[in-house]
């Protein structure tokens, strides 16, 4: 789907109700199974996600129960998600660290120099 596309529905989509997002989400699901040329990407989270929000709707919750609880959901896999990107980006620092020729042999060649009498071998 093109951008300007996204950005019309995207529009239309700001100005309706939650009943009836939900009622076009029902209606976007349904043509995805039917003409799916392709797998929805989606990680583990945005599984367990739709996993929760199709249970309560399933359990005919109040619209506004449905959306506080999304809204709950999806404030925790960010902060998941920023955990995740923080614990990458010190594995990818100790990667680079461990990575880098050590000094250390210089430093002691140095010290034994200093400690060792002029003229000795």
């Amino acid at each position: 789907m093109n951008d300007l596309l996204k950005q019309r529905i995207g529009r239309l989509l700001d100005a309706l109700s939650d009943e009836r997002g939900y009622e076009i989400l029902d209606y976007i699901e349904f043509l995805d199974s039917k003409y799916a040329e392709r797998s929805r990407p989606g990680g583990i989270l945005a599984k367990i996600t739709e996993t929760v929000e199709d249970t309560m709707r399933a359990g005919k919750l109040p619209i506004q129960a449905i959306s506080g609880t999304m809204g709950v959901v999806d404030s925790a896999a960010k902060i998941m998600k920023g955990l995740a990107a923080a614990g990458q980006a010190v594995v990818d620092e100790a990667v680079k660290a461990a990575s880098k020729p050590s000094a250390e042999p210089v430093i002691t060649q140095v010290r034994s120099e200093r400690e060792s009498p002029p003229g000795s071998p």
